[in-house]
């Protein structure tokens, strides 16, 4: 069983019952919105005729947000691995449709920026505050929403081999003293700020991990191993049966490198000209991850309708789905913040890891505009403060 998920690289309510959801996709995206009447909220003269979303990698919860605005009434490109339907609000049409396209390898693995910056017709991208910085020279982006408080980037370990660790510090120091290693895919940059640091030194890292669980359990605890915690310690316990045991992990963000992943962007030279749209559109998608926290059993069912209609090997079960809603919450990867309300980028902590990336960035001869600011990559401005978790 595969496991490999989107790695962070620098150069990422109603229910319905399976037949229903296999009716919904079976229909034409014409005949899904031709016959609607424009209810009032009318975003057809401010917004795109289709708002199309570009994600990072394949149908997963974490997404769930955004299938919750079309989880009723969609249709399906298998082919193109996307996904469309009217967009709807309170149970009136808006007067769009509404896009979600699947990243990683659907994607070619290209960069969500990139794909941005080659198709006009993409209104927003998935983009990590790193990647922002990264590539600004190139494809500069400004995020408008950040649907997760925290990015859910982790590294795991096998709690009977190392029952002291408890922080990535304790690790590094464990993993040198065993001589096991800790695996990721080559080219993070998170680990490069780690080795840079001097958290982690670079002789216990092993830059080959390839997704698989297959290195993991052949070492027996020995090493440790990227993932994110919304995912692998739900897997490895539960779907490995080779390991079928806990495992421990830590947040990268607790080393300072502490991004707003998958952040909602749109491009830099594109901000102006959607403004009027995103005025509108922000606090829907803002109502549309409260509503799907709130009862997401109808968008699980279409997040697991799409990883069988797209059919391209991605592997993903009601089980991890339902356990990384519930631990996204516990875990407060998805949180109101220190305020009431949902989506927003606390300035100061921007301001903090800007400095951080601008300088291994710069170090490392990566895409960075000299010239960027850290308030030229999010805004806050079209969120609505009244939108929020409920506590």
């Amino acid at each position: 069983m595969s496991t490999k998920r989107r790695p962070l690289i620098a150069v990422a309510a109603l229910g319905v019952a399976a037949l229903a959801l296999s009716a919904c996709s079976s229909a034409t995206e014409s005949d899904a919105s031709a016959d609607l009447e424009v209810g009032s909220l009318d975003l057809s003269s401010v917004c795109p005729e289709k708002i199309v979303v570009q994600t990072d990698w394949n149908p997963e919860a974490e997404h769930g947000h955004l299938f919750q605005l079309i989880n009723q009434d969609y249709t399906v490109d298998a082919d193109a691995k996307s996904v469309s339907g009217p967009l709807m609000v309170d149970g009136e049409y808006t007067g769009v449709d509404f896009e979600v396209r699947a990243g990683g390898p659907a994607a070619g693995y290209s960069t969500v920026q990139s794909l941005m910056y080659q198709d006009d017709d993409i209104t927003l991208g998935y983009v990590h505050s790193d990647a922002a910085i990264s590539n600004s020279a190139t494809t500069p982006v400004v995020g408008v929403m950040t649907q997760m408080d925290v990015n859910p980037q982790m590294v795991m370990w096998d709690p009977e081999t190392y029952p002291d660790v408890e922080t990535i510090d304790d690790l590094a120091a464990a993993l040198e003293e065993s001589g096991g290693a800790w695996r990721y895919f080559g080219g993070a940059a998170y680990m490069e700020y780690l080795i840079a640091a001097g958290i982690v030194p670079e002789s216990i890292t092993d830059g080959g991990y390839d997704g698989t669980p297959a290195s993991f359990v052949a070492d027996g605890g020995l090493s440790a191993q990227q993932g994110f915690s919304s995912a692998e310690p739900y897997i490895y316990e539960n779907e490995i049966e080779a390991w079928d045991k806990p495992v421990d992990y830590a947040l990268i963000a607790s080393t300072g490198w502490d991004i707003y992943g998958s952040a909602m962007s749109v491009r830099a030279d594109r901000l102006d000209e959607l403004s009027p749209c995103l005025e509108q559109l922000v606090p829907i998608l803002q109502q549309a991850e409260v509503d799907y926290f709130a009862d997401p059993s109808t968008t699980i069912d279409m997040i697991l309708d799409l990883v069988d209609q797209y059919d391209n090997g991605w592997t993903y079960s009601q089980g991890v789905a339902e356990y990384a809603v519930d631990e996204m919450i516990a875990d407060g990867i998805v949180s109101n913040g220190d305020n009431d309300y949902i989506g927003d980028f606390d300035p100061d902590r921007v301001s903090a890891f800007f400095d951080t990336g601008m300088d291994l960035f710069q170090n490392i001869a990566a895409d960075v505009d000299p010239d960027l600011q850290a308030t030229d990559i999010y805004t806050n401005e079209f969120l609505d403060t009244s939108i929020g978790l409920a506590e």
